[in-house]
């Protein structure tokens, strides 16, 4: 068994402690103050467009709880390659009122849709070299499914609903503004 060496000046002694404590059977571990099911705790949309790198790790952390046992995460990521072109970045553009009015409304359709707990979307505006993310989406819930469910519907909705444009930069100094073939309002082909 590890252990864990700590100093107690007070009694000028040396004493080891177990990094883990021995599981006595019929023992219950009670932590002080409230009981989990008592914490209130509001739910978060946060949305965020900006043209600085996104964190994996920020977006994750903004959406933690106590009262949840799942985050599910979509990473959009820049890919280097389209139809046979080198891609070398992708530049996105978006009408930000009604983007940001739309991300709200997908948010609230989720949580008529699943018990989730906090929603956090980062959308990358301005040029995006490739691996980097474009959208980080991250859902929290008490369990996986609802969360996982969640973030999969955010992602298809996005691209159907949310008013954000993308231009593919290839090595060979073109360039191609893309349609989303989700988007509601592209025609047929």
């Amino acid at each position: 068994m590890s252990s864990l060496e700590i100093s107690s000046s007070c009694f000028n002694q040396e004493m080891k402690l177990p990094l883990s404590l021995p599981l006595v059977e019929g023992s219950t571990f009670e932590p002080p103050g409230k009981d989990m099911n008592e914490v209130e705790e509001k739910s978060k949309d946060i949305i965020k467009f900006t043209s600085e790198k996104l964190s994996v790790d920020e977006v994750s952390q903004l959406v933690i709880s106590p009262l949840c046992g799942a985050i599910s995460l979509f990473v959009g990521t820049t890919r280097n390659n389209f139809e046979g072109k080198k891609v070398i970045s992708l530049e996105y553009e978006a009408y930000l009122p009604m983007a940001e009015n739309e991300i709200r409304k997908i948010c609230s359709d989720m949580r008529q849709k699943w018990p989730v707990r906090h929603i956090a979307v980062f959308h990358r505006l301005g040029l995006v070299p490739v691996t980097e993310a474009s959208v980080i989406i991250a859902v929290s819930s008490a369990h996986r499914a609802a969360s996982l469910e969640a973030v999969s519907y955010a992602i298809d909705a996005l691209k159907a609903r949310v008013p954000i444009w993308k231009k593919e930069m290839y090595e060979e100094s073109s360039s191609s503004w893309k349609r989303n073939k989700e988007c509601f309002w592209a025609t047929s082909d």
